[in-house]
Order: C-alpha cells, then sequence, then structure tokens
C-alpha cells in the first residue's frame, strides 16, 4: 500500500478529509517521485549484476554456505531469493512504505528459512553484500534513501 492510499484510507475511515499533516505528507511524497522511480529503475535494471556481485562477496565473507556447496540448485534458489528481495525493496521504494517488505517479504522469514537448514546469520549477511552492492550503483542522496529498506530486511532475519 502507498503512502497515498494510506493517508486516504486513514482519513476516510475516520469520516474527515486528510489533515494538514498528512497533507504534507501527500506533498513529500510528490516531490520524491523523481527520486523514487530513478531508485526503482536502478535496481530493477541492475538486479542481475547486483545479485552477481553480493553472492561474490558473500562467499568471500562465508565461504562455507548452502549456496555455495556446488550444488547449482542451491545457489540458484539463493540467488532467486536475493532477487525477489531486491525487486520487493525496489516496489517499497515506489509506494515509500515499508509495508510491501512487512506485509509480503517478512512475513515468516526466519521460519522459512530454519524449516529450509538456512544459517540465519548468513542470510543476514547475504543481504548486507546485497544491500552494499545496490547502494555502490546509486548517488549518496539516492543510497541514504533505499538503505532503510534492505536494513527492514536485515533486522527481519535478525
Amino acid at each position: 500500500m502507498s503512502v497515498v492510499t494510506e493517508l486516504i484510507l486513514n482519513a476516510d475511515s475516520e469520516s474527515r478529509y486528510p489533515a494538514p499533516k498528512e497533507m504534507r505528507i501527500f506533498q513529500d511524497f510528490l516531490r520524491s517521485g523523481e527520486q523514487r522511480i530513478r531508485i526503482a529503475a536502478t535496481l530493477a535494471e541492475n538486479e542481475q549484476r547486483i545479485v552477481q556481485n553480493a553472492s561474490a562477496k558473500f562467499w568471500e565473507r562465508c565461504p562455507v554456505t548452502p549456496s555455495n556447496s556446488g550444488n547449482p540448485r542451491k545457489t540458484a534458489s539463493c540467488q532467486r531469493d536475493q532477487g525477489w528481495y531486491v525487486r520487493l525493496v525496489a516496489y517499497s521504494v515506489l509506494a515509500g512504505s515499508e509495508k510491501p517488505l512487512a506485509e509480503i517479504g517478512t512475513v515468516g522469514i526466519k521460519e522459512m528459512y530454519n524449516s529450509l537448514e538456512i544459517p540465519l546469520k548468513n542470510l543476514v549477511e547475504a543481504m548486507r553484500c546485497v544491500k552494499d552492492e545496490a547502494i555502490s550503483l546509486m548517488s549518496e542522496e539516492d543510497a541514504v534513501e533505499v538503505a532503510p529498506y534492505f536494513d527492514y530486511i536485515i533486522r527481519a532475519l535478525s
């Protein structure tokens, strides 16, 4: 759900017009639109590069891990998940909200990876590598905007 949708639904549920503070949030959302689109485009255009380079960095830091075991299926699954999180971060940036991460990306995340016997500390490190690789492609201003979304995933895994 986008910031705009959330503001409208909150006001409507209380049978009122959006408050001045809510209108400022809406204005800020509109002003940041070009930046949010630029960030999402950078993530989309470079998803495969981000995942490949982040995986290489991760395997340097954690060489003994299921994704680096020589099993191509496990490697592909790990990289598929990393790409999915890059896309989910892009969706969240466009929405201007962490809600897509909260509602889609992190519900049951620990339980799922624990059931697959994937060490959570390794996943945290892998997501740090994905974050580092993604923000390395952006201006400082864009990196500051996108970093909290990756941090949200990292916290959910910790």
